[in-house]
């Protein structure tokens, strides 16, 4: 069997999200310093929001530290589990985050509580949104050019906080306009923590589905499979299997060769797929094949 020790990405992936942690620290305390002055509960809960962000940093630039670290006796298989756990636990506290939110909002809403926000808050969402769409893609952008499962979650938790400032934006510019209707920088909070606790369930879906030995999509698997069968003396593949293992992919599978080559031969072909899967560029890093002499009998029933 062939394996290779996945990249280490963890350099590049701590000096992303570092960048991002900088300007998540900045935008937190511009947003709250903002919303405190300027009376909007709309725009401090969007702080908050933020500072979830720096919790999120913190342990992507903490966990890369783990996660890339090599097999060893008591993890075979490598550290790359870490990776998801982190993802799910950056969902979770983006969840919680949300829940918070919705319950401050609510009972301020439902106690009659007003604000009258001035215009320095419509000022600092608009460039909380626009700021933080622009880190968004850039992060997104490095997750998937280095198939950082950890990254891209920190991404769509930076795309939440980007989305939940448009609804303070609004918000505060109709207490701006009506300003006879206190309501409406509480109902925007209200709002905002509804796009946050949805963000935090895209962030953690992946993740409890990776845990759970989930296999890549059916067109990289297909894909895979392909490759293998082009393999010259390889007359059929079955029994294919692939699981996620953080940002990398083991696969297992059987192949069907000529039952006339000698041994020597079938382990160099088998050697061969394993070489072509890891080379595919979908991050495969364990593949383990099978050898099947051909039958009649044996391909009718793998049919």
């Amino acid at each position: 069997m062939t394996r290779i020790v996945p990249k280490d990405d963890g350099p590049e992936v701590r000096r992303v999200t570092s960048i991002g942690l900088a300007a998540n620290l900045l935008l937190m305390i511009f947003k709250f310093v903002v919303g405190v002055v300027g009376h909007s509960q709309a725009l401090v809960a969007d702080a908050i929001h933020s500072a979830s962000d720096l919790v999120s940093d913190v342990a992507v630039i903490v966990g890369s530290k783990f996660w890339n670290a090599p097999p060893d006796s008591s993890h075979q298989h490598g550290h790359r589990r870490i990776e998801t756990l982190i993802s799910i636990a950056i969902g979770l506290a983006v969840i919680a985050v949300g829940v918070f939110l919705a319950y401050e909002s609510a009972t301020a809403l439902f106690n009659g509580e007003e604000s009258h926000p001035e215009v320095s808050v419509a000022v600092a969402a608009a460039v909380s949104l626009l700021v933080k769409e622009l880190l968004f893609r850039y992060t997104r952008g490095q997750g998937k050019k280095l198939r950082s499962l950890a990254l891209e979650a920190n991404a769509q938790h930076q795309r939440s906080d980007a989305l939940s400032s448009a609804p303070v934006l609004v918000a505060v510019l109709l207490a701006l306009a009506f300003p006879e209707c206190g309501f409406f920088d509480s109902l925007g909070a209200l709002v905002v923590s509804f796009f946050i606790m949805h963000s935090g369930y895209e962030i953690t879906r992946p993740g409890i589905h990776q845990v759970a030995d989930g296999a890549p999509s059916e067109e990289v698997c297909e894909r895979l499979q392909k490759i293998a069968l082009a393999v010259p003396g390889v007359m059929s593949v079955h029994r294919f299997r692939a699981r996620i293992i953080g940002s990398d992919l083991e696969v297992t599978l059987h192949i069907v060769v000529d039952p006339k080559l000698s041994l020597l031969a079938a382990h160099d072909l088998s050697e061969l797929v394993e070489r072509r899967l890891i080379d595919s560029g979908e991050n495969v890093i364990d593949a383990l094949v099978h050898i099947d002499p051909y039958s009649k009998a044996r391909e009718e029933q793998a049919t």
